[in-house]
């Protein structure tokens, strides 16, 4: 069963309604957003699980031994950690690649010798 060409008109009704309800949608958005950002800090797992069972098993909390909340360490492991990930696939990309394509070979001969 084949579709028709809609008309203009509908095409506009169309538009007009997802352009109002994208808006409102936004504006529900935005105005919401300020009480998701109170001024009061909200506790942590760290702080409101873990260091309440760990107080009362009788350890305390210490510094961790690489500190990576100074300065830029944590986006520095990032970017070493990305830089290696994106070195691996791109030496396998060829290997990765090859074996899809030589399964799509073989299932393309399949059909063919039918």
């Amino acid at each position: 069963m084949k579709f028709g060409v809609q008309s203009l008109e509908f095409r506009v009704k169309i538009k007009t309604l997802l352009l109002f309800c994208t808006a409102a949608l936004l504006l529900i958005f935005f105005s919401l957003q300020p009480f998701a950002f109170g001024a009061e800090k909200w506790p942590g797992v760290d702080e409101s699980v873990v260091e309440k069972f760990a107080k009362e098993h009788g350890r305390e909390a210490r510094e961790p031994l690489i500190n990576t909340d100074q300065g830029d360490l944590l986006l520095f492991v990032f970017l070493v950690a990305g830089t290696a990930g994106g070195f691996a696939a791109g030496y396998y990309w060829r290997t990765l690649t090859e074996v899809r394509s030589r399964k799509s070979e073989v299932r393309i001969q399949t059909t063919e010798d039918r």
